[in-house]
């Protein structure tokens, strides 16, 4: 008999942006959704698990559009935990799993410990998000390198050579240097070589400086070869031109294409980005983090303001929106670390949204602060995340045939953004999880806790 469990009696917003079923009945068959509707127009088989969710909300399994699970970002915590990357990726999948997030895309770290994680959570040997991940940003070198963590002299070329080329698998820097036709080999290359799920490129520099990296033509090879290896691609840009060669390049997804300095996105290519309805993975941050940047760090925070200013533009023209937070599963080493950004991850920072299991509810909390409609809220935290990177038959609604990813709340998440922090229990592939299991035995991460706001 297949393995069949109903739930009755709860309200259900799919996630198709239809109205909410206040008494709704969903029948779960083998991990997937054999039916869901409103109380006496679904059958419920004989002799199956029922429960009964009175008062309770059910919604789609949350999903985070860019998220980073191996939370080395420092020399001391890279070299202690080098051949153990993996094990870092699975500890911050739990954490991500702990608090609703059922899927997540991972767009840089070491290409083969996140497919190794990847495919040891799929086959079921551990417990965690479901996660589809890029590896490294091709064009940008590995952790300890100019790009990420200057380590000066302090150690030996070996040893930095030895790290990054665990992320960088030929494709870092030196792509600059080739031609069009060398740089679409090289990334061939390393899609065969990873296995990655997708492809994210640099359009410019992670040195905070914008310059751009690959000419027009070349980007246009990047995603050429992306699409002939059967891979959707996206691009770092932090520059109204870089995210402007990106459109025009054909890319699939626009990666936090708000940021551009102190230059906010013209009218034009706005226009273009909303017409087309590229997908835009905006790193919407609230106003208690802003007002902090304000004080503590103007610089940043004027571009901050910036890409406020851009993401209110794609929520009044209608662009397609993303979840997105870039957060990492830092633990203490790293958050107070002095050479490592310091002085914006530490616990004292309010609203800080780059913590994984915390970022994706201050994201939601962002999103109603600037004025996205609570429905179109929960959708960009959901189903059209799974669309933009094609996994819609799976993933995103809770509707017959697809995956069964739920959360189940104890709030409506359309009347407050704090509600989505009320979870009572998280289910996927049709599984309960033990929340209180996940995280227990952590090497690096913080656990951030339960969500309840400020």
């Amino acid at each position: 008999m297949p393995d069949t469990t109903v739930l009755q009696h709860a309200t259900l917003i799919d996630g198709t942006g239809a109205v909410p079923v206040d008494d709704a009945t969903i029948v779960i068959m083998n991990g997937r959704i054999e039916a869901a509707g409103p109380a006496g127009s679904v059958a419920i088989p004989e002799g199956v698990t029922v429960r009964d969710l009175t008062g309770a909300h059910v919604i789609p399994g949350l999903m985070d559009a860019n998220i980073h699970l191996v939370s080395a970002r420092t020399p001391d915590t890279l070299l202690e935990y080098e051949g153990r990357y993996d094990q870092l990726a699975h500890e911050a999948a739990e954490l991500a799993l702990k608090y609703g997030l059922t899927t997540v895309f991972d767009t840089w770290g070491p290409a083969a410990s996140l497919v190794a994680a990847r495919d040891a959570i799929n086959a079921g040997e551990r417990i965690g998000s479901r996660f589809f991940c890029a590896g490294n940003i091709i064009g940008l070198d590995g952790p300890m390198s100019q790009d990420f963590f200057k380590t000066g002299l302090t150690f030996e070329p070996a040893t930095i050579k030895r790290i990054n080329d665990h992320w960088e698998y030929g494709c870092g820097t030196r792509l600059v240097q080739l031609t069009i036709d060398q740089i679409g080999e090289a990334i061939a290359d390393y899609i065969d070589a990873t296995g990655v799920d997708f492809i994210k490129y640099a359009a410019s520099d992670h040195r905070t400086e914008g310059f751009l990296l690959f000419s027009e033509q070349a980007q246009r090879r990047i995603v050429e070869v992306c699409h002939e290896k059967g891979r959707l691609v996206q691009a770092h840009t932090t520059t109204v031109e870089s995210l402007r060669m990106e459109v025009e390049a054909g890319a699939d997804l626009l990666q936090h294409p708000d940021q551009t300095g102190e230059t906010p996105i013209p009218e034009k290519l706005m226009a273009e980005i909303v017409e087309k309805q590229l997908p835009c993975m905006a790193l919407m941050v609230t106003e208690d983090y802003l007002g902090w940047l304000d004080g503590a760090r103007p610089d940043y925070g004027r571009s901050r303001r910036t890409a406020q200013q851009n993401q209110r533009a794609f929520i009044e023209q209608g662009a397609r929106v993303l979840l997105t937070t870039d957060a990492f599963a830092y633990g203490q080493r790293v958050k107070n670390h002095a050479g490592f950004r310091p002085g914006i991850l530490e616990d004292t920072v309010p609203d800080m949204p780059t913590q994984i299991g915390r970022g994706h509810f201050l994201w939601i909390k962002a999103a109603w602060e600037l004025g996205l409609a609570p429905m179109e809220i929960l959708r960009s935290a959901t189903a059209y995340i799974a669309e933009a990177y094609g996994k819609e038959d799976h993933y995103g609604t809770v509707t017959p045939g697809k995956i069964a990813d739920l959360v189940i709340l104890d709030a409506d998440p359309l009347a407050a953004p704090e509600n989505y922090g009320r979870i009572r229990e998280v289910i996927k592939d049709g599984v309960a999880v033990d929340r209180d299991a996940l995280g227990a035995d952590r090497l690096l991460a913080d656990d951030p806790g339960e969500y309840r706001p400020r």
